[in-house]
């Protein structure tokens, strides 16, 4: 049997989520210490709680604190070194002009800024493809955390997007496994941290949570 690609505390975020949200998938019928733990994070709580979101955002959001921050609390903007540019990010991988120098982020502060870039990474997904919302769950979280973490230009120009507008959910899916790289020293390099990023999500978008 294959090992999974998807590390354990990602797939016990996922499964918190699932069980705040009164779902959860068979696997977890027996909730584990790691999980349980994960029922009690303030971000992880505040995704479940907010009625005004998606199931796929709501997972999408938990994705990307497991990748950001390993479900920990950023509230300090830093220089991202291994990051295109080396942004000035804070939370979850937030940059641009309202990551301000010297201000400290609140667990509240993180969860709207993060909300607002994930609800519109969605409204750009169900606007470009037209079959969004046969999807599954997942599905949809995985591209949704492509958007968050790659941009909406990269989707838009990619072979991932071309194989779901022809249909190919599951080669659009094994994609993923593609986007593995950042700039080291000028030069384009497998990156640890994007390689776990880009096998888990591709197995999560083709097999779900196993």
């Amino acid at each position: 049997m294959t090992q999974s690609k998807v590390p354990t505390q990602l797939k016990a975020g996922i499964a918190a989520l699932m069980i705040a949200l009164g779902g959860g998938y068979a696997a977890y019928t027996h909730i584990d210490g790691e999980t349980a733990a994960l029922l009690r994070n303030q971000y992880v709580q505040a995704v479940a709680a907010d009625k005004g979101t998606s199931e796929a955002v709501k997972v999408a959001m938990v994705m990307g604190a497991y990748y950001e921050s390993s479900y920990k609390h950023i509230g300090t903007p830093y220089v991202d070194r291994l990051g295109k540019g080396q942004p000035l990010t804070v939370c979850n991988g937030i940059t641009g002009a309202q990551v301000v120098p010297g201000r400290y982020y609140t667990p509240g502060d993180c969860y709207r800024l993060e909300r607002v870039k994930y609800v519109s990474n969605e409204a750009h997904l169900n606007g470009t493809l037209p079959k969004w919302a046969s999807y599954t769950v997942l599905q949809q979280a995985t591209f949704i955390d492509f958007l968050h973490n790659k941009g909406a230009g990269a989707f838009d120009g990619s072979t991932m997007r071309r194989k779901l507008l022809a249909g190919d959910v599951a080669g659009a899916c094994r994609e993923n496994v593609r986007w593995n790289k950042g700039t080291v020293n000028g030069a384009s390099t497998v990156l640890p941290g994007l390689k776990v990023r880009a096998d888990a999500n591709a197995e999560l978008c083709e097999g779900g949570l196993q």
